[in-house]
């Protein structure tokens, strides 16, 4: 809680503030070998321009420090890194009326991992947000092995799916997914920072209207009081 006093969230949508979400992308991804040598120094794909699309720039004391990706998967926008690689599993759900929330493309600058422990909770609230705002029937992401205690411990999460390949990253991924309604009160619960006020959640995913706020503050400890 103390760290979201520190926070701002920024939806990236126009192509500086895209390049310097891919950057980092590609600077912490390459630092473990996760994608190839890139002249241009940028990890993207054909998902950053799907309708569904949402892509943050998390900041502490004003600097880019983290970034992840969601979509917000339905019948009208069928669109995501899990429709990808898993289309077999979710697609069927999402036909039948199923939403799903798909976050991907996390992303932490790597000479600040250690300065902020806490980056996966402060990026992967926004996770919450999401369903908060849009009641999504899941969650889902495809996951490294390494992180797939993080989604159980946290979110609840269950393995969907065996390691499947997604371009450009080099290794195997996992489906990894959780029944919004039936965990995430317990989430919130455990994690109060993880709360949101409606104000926050309209910022944050709306995309009719206006051009969006510049920054958006993390509204948690407002949530928790009221």
């Amino acid at each position: 809680m103390d760290l979201l006093e520190r926070t701002e969230y920024r939806r990236c949508e126009t192509g500086e503030d895209l390049e310097t979400i891919f950057r980092l992308r590609y600077r912490s991804y390459r630092l473990h070998g996760f994608v190839a040598e890139s002249a241009q120094g940028l990890t993207r794909d054909e998902m950053d321009d799907a309708p569904n699309a949402y892509n943050f720039g998390v900041f502490i004391d004003s600097q880019l420090v983290a970034t992840v990706r969601l979509h917000q998967i339905d019948r009208d926008s069928p669109f995501g890194p899990v429709m990808k690689a898993f289309g077999d599993v979710m697609k069927p759900r999402i036909m039948r009326g199923a939403t799903c929330i798909n976050a991907s493309m996390f992303a932490a600058d790597p000479d600040l991992t250690s300065e902020f422990r806490a980056l996966p909770y402060v990026a992967m609230r926004l996770v919450v947000v999401a369903y908060a705002h849009y009641s999504s029937t899941y969650c889902a992401g495809l996951i490294r092995q390494e992180h797939t205690a993080f989604y159980r411990r946290v979110f609840g999460a269950h393995q969907s799916g065996p390691p499947r390949a997604y371009p450009p990253i080099s290794i195997p991924l996992m489906l990894y997914e959780a029944e919004c309604a039936k965990q995430f009160g317990r989430t919130v619960a455990r994690f109060p920072f993880f709360r949101s006020t409606k104000s926050e959640q309209r910022l944050l995913f709306d995309k009719d209207g206006d051009v969006p706020a510049l920054t958006v503050l993390p509204t948690a400890k407002y949530s928790a009081a009221a």
